[in-house]
Order: structure tokens, then C-alpha cells, then sequence
């Protein structure tokens, strides 16, 4: 096996935001393991889509407890090609993990108590041979434990240092803005919120970003391509390699309604006019808001990566443009 040497010029091309109102910058585009990345894929193909994304100069890699499959998998075989290809390399990275959905069984297994979150993150640490994080999540609220507990948790992590930053994923604006409000009275402010966003879920727009541009709080959102919706791949309909055609997949069937493939075929013809891909203007759309900070790519092959880096070339949007992706997205 060649030994890996990272690109010389891997910080040339790519754009670096800051995140909120904290000292730390993320790429344009980050590299997220939800996908692709477990024991039941292509170590040989997950380990390129990694050597191209730090060659493209895509620093934060995005984990959970349970990537996989199965649930550890994903932190598992990252753990090994940092052990193998990026030993020297780790201060160059942003490495973040997540607890809240299901990991084990038992009463502490799962959602938002200090017993789990901490356990939890002991765990993901093991798996991936790291002292610490740089940023830890509650991967989503828990409506039985008070968000005191939670909150508290994260700000323990980081005064133990097995986290740098703290974030939240998946919280609603009112929780959002609660808990945003107890890390920053603990002393631990919340660095960054992941929520779900793209054109197809733009929930984010009906006040969460303007919550997060007025406390300082960094956004970046997970599924920008709507899981695969918003590429090429649906244009003739599901193809048999896709996530809605995986049993293991969060993507189902039923999501893909004939309205739906109407629109991704409009879509996909102003993306044309744009001299663009549909996923390079849907990552593109995402990014021309300067609340946004990062957006976060699966890929299943590298070429999927190299796709996607494009929407870098061209983030401007005419009104016109705009105007015609609204009209789009909201008939």
C-alpha cells in the first residue's frame, strides 16, 4: 500500500469562514462520515474520498457515535486511516462527534443525560484513538431531561478537555435559543448549531438562522443535497446504486413523488444555465447566506467530492436566478 503525502497546495483553493463570532475558521465545505464510511463499505473507496477531500483542503471531518453501519464503524475505520495516512497531520483537522440517537441498550443508551453523553464521547474517543474532539454535539434534544443536564454535560467535556467546542444538532428554535443561553452562562459558549437544510428543508429560514447571526453562534447545515435528491443521480428516477435503493439508507422511495422529480428536473436546467451541476448550485444556494458557515458533503465516490468542491467557482446568485429557484421551490 503507497503511503499517503497530502497535496502541497491543499490551502490554495479553498475557502475558510469563521465560525459565529469564535476564533475558529471552518472550510466552505465539509466532509461528513454519515454515509459510506462503515464497516459495510469500500475501505479502499472511503479512504480515497478522505485523501482527496484534505488534498482539496477540507479540514473538518464530520463523525457521530452511531455513523456507520453498524452504529461505531464510521469513527472505527476514520480512527485507522488517521492512525495510517493523517498521524502527522491531526492539528490541521477539525475532528467533531455527536451522541443523542441510539448506541447501545439500556437506560443510557441514548438521548441527552450526562451519563450518556459522557460515556459516550469516552467511547467514540477509543474508537477513533484521539484524546479529543474538537467539537462534540447533543446530536438532539432529549424531551426527558432537562436541558440544564445537557448543557451541562458539554461544558464539562470541554473543561476536561475531551472537547474543544461545544454545538448543538437538530434543536428547534426555541431550544436553540435555551440552550445557546445556558452554555454561554456556563462559561462554555455554543460554538455551532448542524441542522437540516437545503431547498427541500428550509425550516432554518423561519428564524433559527437569525437567532444564530444574533448570538454568534456558526450554522452548518447536514443533507444540503437533500441525501442525493438534489444531484443528477434522480433524473431518470432511482437508480439501483442510490441511498433510496439501500435498505440501510434514511432516503426512502416514497420521498421521491413525481412533483419531486419535476422539480429536480427545472432545477437541474438552471444549474445548466449557471454552468453549473444541480448539487454545485444547491451547495452554492446554501452558501451564498453569510450565516452559513460550512456546508456539510457526503460522497459515496470520490468523483461525488470533486463535484461538489466545484460550487467554490461560482457562489453569486443574479436576482433572476434567485428569483426562478424560489418560484421553483415554492409552487
Amino acid at each position: 500500500m503507497m503511503p499517503y503525502l497530502p497535496a502541497a497546495h491543499r490551502y490554495d483553493s479553498m475557502q475558510y469562514r469563521r465560525c459565529g463570532r469564535s476564533g475558529l475558521k471552518l472550510p466552505a465545505v465539509s466532509l461528513g462520515l454519515w454515509h459510506n464510511f462503515g464497516h459495510v463499505d469500500v475501505y479502499e473507496n472511503y479512504r480515497a474520498i478522505l485523501h482527496l477531500a484534505f488534498d482539496a483542503g477540507i479540514t473538518h471531518f464530520d463523525l457521530a457515535n452511531n455513523y456507520g453501519p453498524p452504529p461505531g464503524s464510521a469513527e472505527e475505520n476514520f480512527g485507522r486511516i488517521l492512525r495510517q495516512d493523517f498521524r502527522g497531520y491531526r492539528d490541521e483537522m477539525i475532528i467533531s462527534s455527536k451522541a443523542g440517537y441510539h448506541m447501545w441498550e439500556g437506560p443510557y443508551g441514548e438521548w441527552g443525560s450526562k451519563k450518556y453523553l459522557i460515556a459516550s464521547l469516552d467511547q467514540s474517543l477509543q474508537r477513533m484513538g484521539l484524546d479529543y474532539v474538537d467539537i462534540f454535539y447533543s446530536h438532539r434534544p432529549d424531551p426527558d431531561t432537562p436541558l440544564e443536564e445537557t448543557m451541562s454535560a458539554l461544558d464539562l467535556i470541554v473543561r476536561q478537555g475531551k472537547a474543544l467546542y461545544a454545538g448543538i444538532s437538530n434543536y428547534q428554535n426555541k431550544e436553540a435559543e435555551e440552550a445557546i443561553r445556558i452554555l454561554k452562562a456556563l462559561g462554555t459558549p455554543c460554538l455551532i448549531h448542524q441542522p437540516k437544510y437545503s431547498m427541500f428543508e428550509r425550516w432554518v429560514e423561519g428564524g433559527l438562522l437569525d437567532i444564530l447571526e444574533r448570538e454568534g453562534v456558526g450554522c452548518i447545515p447536514f443533507s444540503p443535497l437533500a441525501q442525493g435528491l438534489l444531484t443528477d443521480k434522480y433524473l431518470s428516477g432511482i437508480p439501483t446504486d442510490s441511498r433510496a435503493a439501500k435498505p440501510h439508507g434514511f432516503l426512502k422511495e416514497t420521498a421521491i413523488t413525481d412533483e419531486r422529480l419535476r422539480q429536480i428536473r427545472t432545477l437541474h436546467h438552471i444549474a445548466q444555465q449557471r454552468g453549473q451541476t444541480l448539487a454545485q448550485m444547491a451547495l452554492s444556494w446554501l452558501l451564498k447566506d453569510p450565516r452559513i458557515t460550512s456546508v456539510l458533503v457526503g460522497a459515496s465516490r470520490p468523483e461525488q467530492l470533486a463535484d461538489s468542491l466545484r460550487c467554490l467557482d461560482r457562489l453569486a446568485f443574479s436576482p433572476e436566478e434567485l428569483a426562478q429557484i424560489e418560484a421553483v421551490l415554492t409552487r
